[in-house]
């Protein structure tokens, strides 16, 4: 394909996914379900050129960014403390995953190796950070379900990457040594971790030197694939080198980025996310036509091959039912024998947790790596994709539904503040520095109106923690007389530079602080509602 039609077919794609995105409103779909089964219906117009995904690319590009957007947002401080639930998931779920789709297919396929099987199992086991991130958007889940569901999607890629490894060198050299790879995975894993951190501490070093605000935000939107390749290039876990500097870019960013570089780059990161995240369905979506080619078409599809197909479909979905729920189980009994910090979470959102397992660009661009002499190598594929059309469309969209029903209860305590004490809190701390310099040295009054402004500010939050429904009730309408009075200055801004009473340089000044304004302003009320 010629360079230009590549550009082209990029901006296609770019127009579909806001065709498909915008449908999906309307239907009240996950997009993440449009965007797939779009591109798959789209995949097999006659005459579209056939997309394919090359595996190290897509592993490359798509994946360091949804991770570390994810990484930048988790609350640190609840995936510590669910850290124990976490690691269940994200490693005992998938290596369980991963053995229980091995047996299965090895009943059914006994002419495929062992090794073979349990390949397949550690393709299908991971559920993705991308499909969880874009089906969870839309639903609202109790803060420990959250934080489970978030944590488990930025780790269980590492695990079932690891897996996969493993179980390939397996295959192709016909050896495995259990100890050998218990300490592997522990050298892969901690090394993860170690150089994200060094990574995370070069973005400081340099995030506090660069005193030009887009080459911090450069360096910024960089810090994610330099610990992914960075990772990979010692040959540890990359995904896990992503997550430990995201987690660490979250946690000192509102030490070291200035309000300036954090607003524009945030604004830049989102529109970038979005785009990623959207392109990695509708290239799975694509990558379909490639695959039944591949096999010779649909009808040239052994009867096994369906029974398997079917078989690593369904036992992907018991499996985490019977880990969370055994899990479960466990914690129940370790509670009635003393251990108090032992919490089950209790029927309805072990069901909630259960179902939300969707697969998605790891899923698929891991056995798009097989060698070509890989046993059942083309059986992988086929059973890759069905366990993410299955997954990402009858889970996703039906996730609200079952949120819905059975009403998770949060079960996590409460912080000690909430938003009013916590805004109270700061609005008594800034009236204090304002009063302190208010004054000259002389004790006269400098900042008069200032002072005053503070102090009504403070007096209002105050208001506000003791009763916040009273005081929204009357900040709603002076937010609105505000609104308008910057609507009525823009509406005359722009009719003075029409009428050519002004420069475009003044225009876009004085705009920029209109804008800047009731960006603060709806900020502000939509916080506090």
């Amino acid at each position: 394909m010629h360079p230009v039609e590549t550009f082209e077919l990029v901006l296609g794609l770019l127009a579909l996914v806001i065709g498909l995105h915008w449908l999906a409103l309307k239907l009240r779909w996950p997009p993440a379900t449009a965007l797939l089964v779009g591109g798959g219906a789209l995949a097999f117009i006659p005459g579209l050129p056939a997309i394919s995904l090359d595996p190290e690319l897509a592993l490359v590009l798509f994946l360091p960014p949804l991770l570390m957007d994810g990484a930048y947002f988790t609350a640190l401080g609840r995936f510590r403390r669910h850290l124990p639930g976490i690691l269940s998931l994200a490693v005992g779920a998938v290596v369980f995953t991963t053995l229980v789709v091995g047996v299965v297919v090895h009943m059914i396929l006994p002419e495929l190796p062992w090794a073979a099987c349990f390949a397949l199992g550690a393709i299908v086991s991971p559920p993705d950070a991308v499909s969880a991130r874009a089906v969870l958007k839309g639903v609202h889940l109790p803060r420990r379900l959250e934080a489970l569901l978030e944590g488990e999607s930025l780790l269980n890629d590492a695990t079932g990457l690891i897996l996969f490894r493993f179980a390939v060198a397996a295959t192709l050299s016909g050896v495995f040594h259990t100890g050998e790879a218990i300490q592997s995975f522990a050298f892969v894993a901690i090394g993860g971790v170690i150089v994200g951190a060094l990574v995370a501490a070069g973005w400081i070093f340099l995030a506090k030197r660069l005193h030009d605000r887009m080459l911090v935000m450069l360096v910024t939107i960089l810090l994610c694939w330099a610990a992914y390749i960075a990772g990979e290039a010692v040959h540890v876990s990359g995904v896990i080198a992503t997550v430990t500097a995201g987690l660490a870019m979250g946690w000192y960013q509102h030490e070291i980025l200035s309000a300036d570089v954090r607003l524009r780059a945030n604004s830049g990161w989102f529109i970038m996310v979005f785009v990623l995240e959207a392109l990695v369905f509708i290239l799975i979506g694509f990558s379909l036509r490639g695959v039944i080619e591949r096999i010779g078409g649909i009808e040239a599809m052994p009867l096994s091959w369906t029974i398997v197909i079917a078989a690593v479909v369904i036992t992907v979905t018991i499996a985490r039912f019977v880990w969370i729920f055994g899990s479960e189980a466990l914690l129940g009994i370790a509670r009635k024998v003393g251990l108090e910090r032992a919490r089950p979470l209790g029927w309805r959102q072990a069901t909630v947790l259960s179902w939300a397992g969707m697969r998605g660009v790891v899923t698929l661009a891991v056995p798009l790596t097989l060698p070509v002499d890989m046993p059942g190598r083309d059986l992988m594929l086929i059973c890759a994709f069905a366990v993410i059309f299955v997954t990402v469309v009858a889970q996703g969209s039906s996730l609200g539904m079952l949120i819905r029903a059975v009403k998770p209860i949060d079960t996590d305590p409460p912080a000690k503040m909430a938003l009013p004490a916590a805004e109270a809190a700061m609005a008594r701390a800034r009236f204090a520095v304002i009063e302190r310099l208010a004054y000259d040295e002389n004790g006269t009054l400098i900042h008069p109106m200032m002072l005053e402004e503070h102090r009504k500010r403070m007096n209002f939050m105050e208001r506000y923690e003791a009763d916040a429904s009273t005081a929204m009730d009357g900040l709603r309408s002076h937010f609105d007389v505000l609104l308008q009075a910057i609507a009525a200055g823009r509406a005359e801004l722009l009719r003075i530079h029409r009428a050519g009473l002004i420069e475009d340089e003044v225009l876009h000044e004085l705009e920029r602080d209109l804008d800047v304004e009731e960006l603060a302003m709806t900020l502000q009320f939509g916080e506090q509602t």
